[in-house]
């Protein structure tokens, strides 16, 4: 099953995983050289750059050395940061966490926001309970909080912490907060897609950095998606062989294996 990897998600991914080591803006022409490996063009990169700068992602400097380059902006690291808390993290929340409830109301002349509210908040991991009423564990509220101030949609928000209480069994509420079987299908995919290759790395034993870095940054460019797909529910939640914590080890080892020597690599390309 191929893989789609689009340029300006691979370098998001990019300086997520390596752009924040060195302070100061990565030249264009190292980063047209990372993506290379990719199989990333350069008029790609370039264009995928421009789009990153006019959301507000990247910010254009210069280097030491006077060439020009593009750093993440204060919103990029704020992102990368809250994102760092869910990609990398290994412990599923107890139920006695409890959860986030975000509720809102949008007037009628900007009902655009109200779209725009409803995307974000699916895309932080937050499930819909009822029109205008989304919930998620309690620990993605820092986040929550981050993103819709960022996007100027706090006015719109009341966030609430609570339990739930009924009347239905949790466990049955939440496979009506959440499409389950359409988040188990993405672990699913990221499985048949990465374990073999987690598998091929673990019966050698060279870890050479270039293709180190290739199959780490296209591992990681498809796992960060899937810890905002999936709101990282209680086990107690889940129906029976979730595949979530299978597709999280699959990940962890694959970083503990590729990402030191991937950085080896991207060293050199700077170096250069």
């Amino acid at each position: 099953m191929a893989e789609q990897h689009t340029p300006r998600s691979l370098i998001v991914t990019l300086y997520g995983a390596y752009g924040r080591e060195r302070p100061g803006p990565l030249p264009v022409a190292e980063l047209i050289r990372l993506l290379a490996v990719l199989g990333v063009d350069a008029p790609s990169v370039r264009s995928s750059v421009s789009r990153l700068k006019r959301r507000g992602l990247l910010v254009s400097g210069r280097t030491d050395q006077g060439a020009a380059g593009y750093a993440l902006s204060e919103d990029a690291r704020q992102l990368l940061d809250d994102g760092d808390r869910r990609i990398y993290a290994r412990t599923s929340p107890e139920l006695s966490e409890g959860w986030v409830l975000a509720v809102f109301s949008v007037p009628e002349s900007e009902r655009h926001k109200r779209h725009l509210l409803r995307s974000r908040l699916s895309r932080l991991g937050f499930g819909s309970a009822a029109p205008g009423v989304w919930i998620a564990p309690a620990r993605l509220y820092e986040e929550a909080r981050h993103t819709l101030r960022r996007l100027q949609l706090d006015p719109y928000v009341e966030l609430f912490r609570g339990e739930h209480l009924g009347f239905a069994p949790t466990a049955e509420a939440a496979a009506r907060w959440w499409d389950l079987t359409a988040i188990a299908k993405q672990h699913e995919q990221f499985l048949d897609l990465h374990e073999p290759v987690l598998r091929g790395w673990e019966s050698r034993e060279d870890t050479p950095p270039e293709e180190a870095y290739r199959d780490y940054l296209t591992a990681l460019d498809s796992w960060r998606r899937l810890p905002y797909a999936d709101p990282g529910l209680p086990e107690a939640l889940l129906p029976q062989g979730w595949p979530g914590g299978r597709s999280a080890e699959v990940f962890a080892r694959l970083h503990a294996r590729l990402r030191d020597a991937g950085a080896e690599f991207v060293g050199t390309v700077r170096g250069a």
